[in-house]
Order: C-alpha cells, then sequence, then structure tokens
C-alpha cells in the first residue's frame, strides 16, 4: 500500500500541508533461516497460546510461566547482540503495531530500551534478533527491512490482519519528548483510556532548511497511527505544546470524518469545541504564533 492510499485526517492544529515521511519499505529478502513457514503448525500454536495468556492477562487472570519465560528468553536473545544496554521485552497481540521501542534519553550512564513486539518474535532465530537489535539499539535501516520482510512472512499469524496492510515499525522516544508517556496520559486524562491507536515520530529529516509549512500531525484512520513531525522533538518545545498536538490527533478517532458540500469535513464545530478542552489550548496556540520561525526551519 502506497502512502498515498492512507486516508489520513489532514494537518492538525497547525501549518497546512507538509506531509510526514516514514522509512520506506524496501522488499529485502533475509536469509532463509529467518522466514519460518507461516502455516507450520508450531508457529500458529504457540502464537495462539500466547495470545490467550495476554487475554487472560487483561481480564486479571494468571497469564501462566510461558508468556513471563518466554519475554525473559527474547529479552536475552536480543541483549546478546548489543554492545551495551538492558532490554526489557513486553509481548503484545496489537494487530496495528509489530514493534515500538521506548528509548531511555541520551546522557544516561546505562542506557534501557523498552521494546514491545507481536508475539510473532516469541521464538525468532539469531537473524531476526540480531535485527532487532540492531533496530533497538541504532534504528538501523536495513535491520528494519529484515524486520519488515520477516512481519511479511508471518501476516497468517496475525489474527484479522490484511496481508494488504503493511506493518508499521513504531519510535515513540524521540531525544526530548516520548510520546508513548504522553499518549497514554492523555489517554487516561481526557478519553478514559477509549483511544486504540499506535503513536510514532516520524523520519529524520536533512539538513535544516527553512518551510513554507510544516505538517506537524496526522492520524490515519485506516491504520490507527498518529504521527507526529520530528520537528517538535527539541529542546526549545514544551511538553505542552506536543501534549496539544497529540490531543488534537488523538480526537480524530472521536470524531467521523463528514463530508459536506462534496468536500470532507475534518474539524467540525463539535470538533473545535472538544479541542478547547485542553487544558492549556490558548497557551498553545499563544506559542505556536511567537514560535512559528523556528518551528518551520528544521
Amino acid at each position: 500500500m502506497r502512502l498515498s492510499d492512507i486516508a489520513d485526517a489532514d494537518s492538525g492544529p497547525v501549518l497546512a500541508s507538509f506531509g510526514l515521511e516514514v522509512t520506506p519499505y524496501v522488499p529485502m529478502r533475509a536469509a532463509p533461516c529467518s522466514q519460518p513457514d507461516p502455516a507450520t503448525g508450531d508457529a500458529v500454536a504457540q502464537v495462539t497460546r500466547l495470545t490467550e495468556a495476554l487475554r487472560r492477562a487483561r481480564k486479571g487472570g494468571d497469564s501462566g510461566d510461558e508468556l513471563t519465560s518466554a519475554e525473559a528468553s527474547l529479552s536475552r536473545r536480543i541483549r546478546a547482540h548489543m554492545v551495551r544496554g538492558q532490554v526489557r521485552v513486553t509481548l503484545t497481540d496489537n494487530r496495528y503495531t509489530m514493534i515500538s521501542v521506548r528509548r531511555q534519553p541520551r546522557g544516561h550512564s546505562q542506557r534501557t530500551y523498552e521494546v514491545r513486539l507481536h508475539c510473532m518474535f516469541a521464538d525468532a532465530d539469531p537473524v531476526i534478533t540480531r535485527a532487532l537489535a540492531r533496530y533497538i539499539a541504532d534504528n538501523d535501516r536495513d535491520a528494519s527491512r529484515v524486520l519488515g520482510d520477516f512481519i511479511d512472512a508471518n501476516q497468517e499469524v496475525v489474527r484479522g490482519r490484511s496481508r494488504k496492510s503493511p506493518a508499521q515499525v513504531i519510535l515513540t522516544a524521540g531525544d526530548h519528548h516520548d510520546l508513548r508517556v504522553i499518549f497514554d496520559h492523555l489517554n487516561g486524562r481526557y478519553f478514559g483510556g477509549s483511544i486504540e491507536a499506535a503513536i510514532t515520530w516520524g523520519m529524520r529529516t536533512g539538513r535544516p532548511r527553512r518551510r513554507h509549512s510544516i505538517k506537524m500531525g496526522s492520524y490515519s484512520v485506516e491504520e490507527r497511527l498518529i504521527r507526529l513531525h520530528r520537528s517538535l522533538d527539541r529542546a526549545f518545545v514544551p511538553r505542552f505544546f506536543v501534549e496539544w498536538i497529540v490531543f488534537h490527533e488523538m480526537l480524530h478517532q472521536v470524531h467521523d470524518i463528514k463530508v459536506k458540500n462534496g468536500r470532507r469535513e475534518f474539524h467540525p464545530k463539535a470538533f473545535m469545541a472538544d479541542e478547547a478542552r485542553f487544558e492549556r489550548y490558548v497557551e498553545a496556540r499563544a506559542w505556536e504564533r511567537s514560535h512559528l520561525d523556528a518551528l518551520l526551519t528544521y
């Protein structure tokens, strides 16, 4: 699926039309051992068992030793390919996000990586665990392609997921702002935990330049994916401003996009009234106006 095939709720509260980039997926065949046959009974059975354990845990039941053991084993196998740092793996059955990484901010003596992986990775071989280590520690593009190839080969075991839907590789921790922390805080405070979406930083750009416009955030309706522009992950950008952008994009899951006079209406009156509930709404709008030039220079 091309990016142009994805129904994005438009630019968010900011500055029009500069589209976010994501790491392009270039087909790349990994070594044969990295592509287990998704039809094999063992692979499907293991994912089924782990998925059931996850569901029991969410209902407050006992997830059993298998889930804990699988997470600990995968953490150790990924860590074996890393020079330094600690890895904590949480297995999920998320149908929208196969991989997400939360990195401890730079400057800490011992970096910690909190990684959420779909349970298809539980029994991954060394080719894949090495690619995971390279992606987690260095955001390595070649490793990302190998992982994308592995995910493609295992689509049959991801229940309910279309084979045509590209899996997203998610990076929530930036240099200055952690999107997972922000999303979880807003979801609890304003939405009662009801928003089900992934969130990620967009791709890093090249040399800084002054732009005429920039899209600070977007929400993909089909993928349930929020993307934020890397321009916001800088020291001078306050957290409350990033929160406002994320809050705006989360509202797109609450308000349907309707057609009015032959045009899609992204921000009807009800949407704008809801957005004004953000505690620091007025302050965020004022901060944007006074820092417009700095935001556009990235």
